[in-house]
C-alpha cells in the first residue's frame, strides 16, 4: 500500500474525525488522484505560514492542520520561555476563519500560552499592530488574502509584528514534523479557556489605538479638508475586513462624500459578486464604476478580504476609468509623500524608503532625485520590516514608506505588514491634493512619466498545477540557472543576481547580495531594463517580473514580446 493510502486509512479510522469528515473522506474512496492530492504530504509550513484549499486531509486547511501548526508554534514559544507574553489572533471574512482562529486559541491555551483573540474579523495590519501594542511574542492571522473562496490560510508573526523569520519558521516546521497530528496536539475547551483567562477577547480598544496610529501618518492633514465639499470617493471592501475601519479613517481625515458598494459591504466568505476577491483585477470594480459614474467620483478604491492590499481605478481626461497598477501606485505615493513633506517643510531627518527587488525602478529614480535612500529587499513584507527594525536599532534613519508591486503599502511603523487602511487614507489624501490642482491620479502619473521617463511594469505567470507542479517549477528554475541568458532579445545582460547562491555577477566579477537566500533570479540589461524570475510562495506558478524603460507603451510591449521569446526558448 502506498504511503498516501496509508495516511488516508489512518485519517479515516481516527476517532478524532467527525462523522461529516469521515463521510467526506469516504466520498473520495474511489478517486485515487484526489486521495493522493490530499494525503501525500502535509501543507508546507514556511515563512508565509500555511495556505491551501479547505477540505479534510493532510494537504489542506482544516481544523486538524490548523491545530497541528499551532502546536508547533506553541513549541517554539515554550522553548523561548515566552508563554506569558501571549499570542494575538485575528481572522478575516473567509468561511471557517473564525472557527480556525478559535481552534488556534484553544491549542495555545492548552499549552499554557496566553491567547488574545479578536471578537470579530479584523484587517491583517491590525493584527500586526495588536501584537506589538500588547507586547506579545507572536501573532496568528487566519486568512488567504485575495485567493479564491475555496482557500484559507494561516499566517504566523513574531514579536516585531512581521511574519516569522526563516529561522523561526524552520523551528516551527521541525516541531510540527516531530508531532503526531492526532496524538500530540493539545486542545482546551473554548468556553473553559475564556473563563480561566487563558483566552482574552480583544476588540474596540485595539481599534481605537490602531486608528489613532494610522491617522498620525497623514502627510498633509489639510489636503482632504481643502476639497471636502467636492471630493467624492467610492469604496468597496470586497466582502472583507475593511468594511468598518476604512470608512472610519476616511471620515476622521475629513472626507464628507464616501459612497460604499453596498453589495460588497456584506461580509460573505463566498465573495458572491466577484470571481476572485482581488483588487488587482479590473472586473471587481464593475459595481463601483456604476456608482462613480452616478455620483461623479474621480476615484474607486477596493481592499482585499483581509485589508492588506488596495487597488484603485481613476478617471482619465476623457472620463473613462483606468486601473492604477501596484507599481504605479507605489511611484505615485513615493512622489506624493516626498512632495508633501517638502511643501510643508516637515521632511524628517535621514529619510529612507524600502521596496522589493521586483517592484518599480521608477521609485528608485524619484528617491535619487530627492536625496531619499531607497532599499531593495527580497519579496515579502517581513524583509521590509527587517530594514525598519535595523534602523530602529541604530536610530539614524526615518522610515517614509515601503511597498511591493503586489498592491501592498505601508507608511508608519505601527505595523510591519502591508496596510490597506493607511494606504487608502494616503491615496485619498493624495487624490485630494491633486484635485486641488485640477488633476486626477491619471494626470499625476503622466506627470511622473514626463519628468522621469516612461516606465512599464508587468508580470507573466506560468502556472504548474498538480502533484508534479513543485518539481516542474524547480526544473524550470534549474534550467535558467544552468543555461543563463546572455541576452534578452538583442539586449545584452550586464548583471545577474542569483539570490539562492547569494551572488551578483557583473563583468565577470562576483559580489555578495547581502540578502538572505531566496529562489529568485535577477537580470539587469544594458539598457537598464530589469527582469526577475521567482516561484510564487502561495500559488503553483513561476512569476516573471518585467520592469522596462521605454518611449511609450507600444515600445514597451514590443520589448516585452522580444524578452519573453528569449525566456520561452531557455525554459
Amino acid at each position: 500500500m502506498s504511503n498516501y493510502m496509508k495516511n488516508y486509512e489512518t485519517w479515516l479510522n481516527s476517532d478524532k474525525l467527525s462523522k461529516e469528515e469521515k463521510d467526506e473522506l469516504l466520498s473520495i474512496a474511489q478517486d485515487p488522484k484526489e486521495i493522493e492530492q490530499r494525503f501525500s504530504s502535509y501543507l508546507s509550513f514556511g515563512t508565509a505560514g500555511l495556505r491551501g484549499t479547505m477540505k479534510t486531509g493532510m494537504n489542506a486547511m482544516n481544523r486538524h492542520t490548523v491545530a497541528y501548526a499551532t502546536q508547533g508554534l506553541a513549541s517554539l514559544i515554550l522553548q523561548e520561555g515566552r508563554a506569558n507574553d501571549g499570542v494575538a489572533i485575528a481572522y478575516d471574512s473567509r468561511n471557517n476563519s473564525q472557527f480556525f482562529a478559535e481552534t488556534a486559541a484553544c491549542v495555545l491555551a492548552a499549552n499554557g500560552v496566553q491567547a488574545y483573540l479578536f471578537d470579530a474579523l479584523r484587517p491583517t495590519p491590525e493584527l500586526s499592530f495588536a501584537l506589538r501594542e500588547l507586547q506579545c511574542v507572536a501573532g496568528i492571522n487566519i486568512t488567504a488574502s485575495h485567493n479564491p473562496k475555496e482557500y484559507n490560510g494561516y499566517k504566523a508573526y513574531w514579536e516585531d509584528g512581521a511574519q516569522l523569520p526563516p529561522e523561526h519558521a524552520d523551528t516551527v516546521s521541525a516541531a510540527i514534523n516531530s508531532l503526531d497530528i492526532f496524538k500530540d496536539v493539545k486542545l482546551m475547551d473554548y468556553d473553559e479557556a475564556v473563563k480561566s483567562g487563558k483566552i482574552t477577547v480583544i476588540g474596540k480598544e485595539i481599534d481605537e489605538k490602531y486608528l489613532a496610529a494610522v491617522q498620525t501618518q497623514t502627510v498633509n492633514p489639510s489636503a482632504v479638508a481643502n476639497v471636502a465639499d467636492s471630493l467624492r470617493i467610492v469604496y468597496s471592501p470586497l466582502h472583507g475586513t475593511g468594511h468598518k475601519l476604512v470608512p472610519e479613517i476616511l471620515r476622521r481625515i475629513g472626507l464628507k462624500h464616501l459612497y460604499t458598494v453596498d453589495e460588497q459591504m456584506v461580509i460573505d466568505g463566498n465573495f458572491p459578486t466577484v470571481k476572485k476577491p482581488n483588487p488587482e483585477y479590473p472586473e471587481v470594480f464593475k459595481l463601483g464604476i456604476d456608482i462613480a459614474n452616478r455620483v461623479g467620483s474621480d476615484l474607486i478604491v477596493a481592499t482585499d478580504p483581509d485589508a492588506d492590499r488596495v487597488g484603485v481605478m481613476t478617471r482619465t481626461k476623457n472620463g473613462d476609468f483606468i486601473t492604477i497598477t501596484g507599481n504605479q501606485m507605489g511611484a505615485l505615493l513615493v512622489d506624493y509623500i516626498i512632495t508633501a513633506y517638502r511643501e510643508t517643510d516637515t521632511m524628517p531627518p535621514n529619510p529612507y524608503m524600502v521596496k522589493s527587488i521586483v517592484s518599480s525602478e521608477l521609485t528608485s529614480k524619484i528617491c535619487a532625485a530627492n536625496n531619499v535612500k531607497m532599499h531593495n529587499v527580497l519579496t515579502g513584507f517581513k524583509f521590509i520590516g527587517e530594514v525598519i527594525k535595523n534602523y530602529e536599532k541604530t536610530g539614524d534613519g526615518s522610515f517614509l514608506f515601503g511597498f511591493e508591486e503586489s498592491y501592498g503599502y505601508l507608511k508608519g511603523t505601527h505595523a510591519r505588514d502591508k496596510d490597506a487602511v493607511v494606504a487608502t487614507m494616503l491615496i485619498c489624501e493624495m487624490t485630494a491634493f491633486y484635485k486641488a490642482k485640477g488633476m486626477t491620479l491619471s494626470d499625476a502619473l503622466n506627470g511622473l512619466f514626463e519628468k522621469y521617463g516612461f516606465c512599464y511594469e508587468t508580470n507573466v505567470e506560468i502556472y504548474m498545477e498538480g502533484l508534479d507542479g513543485p518539481a516542474r517549477m524547480a526544473a524550470m528554475m534549474d534550467a535558467l540557472r544552468k543555461n543563463p541568458p546572455t541576452k534578452f532579445g538583442n539586449v545584452p545582460v550586464t548583471l545577474v543576481g542569483d539570490y539562492l547562491l547569494g551572488t551578483f555577477t557583473e563583468n565577470g566579477k562576483v559580489t555578495p547580495t547581502g540578502m538572505p537566500k531566496s529562489n529568485a533570479l535577477y537580470y539587469r540589461l544594458e539598457n537598464r531594463d530589469v527582469i526577475v524570475a521567482r516561484p510564487s510562495g502561495t500559488e503553483p506558478k513561476i512569476k516573471f517580473y518585467y520592469m522596462l524603460e521605454a518611449t511609450d507603451k507600444a515600445d514597451a510591449e514590443q520589448k516585452l514580446k522580444s524578452y519573453q521569446e528569449t525566456l520561452d526558448k531557455l525554459a
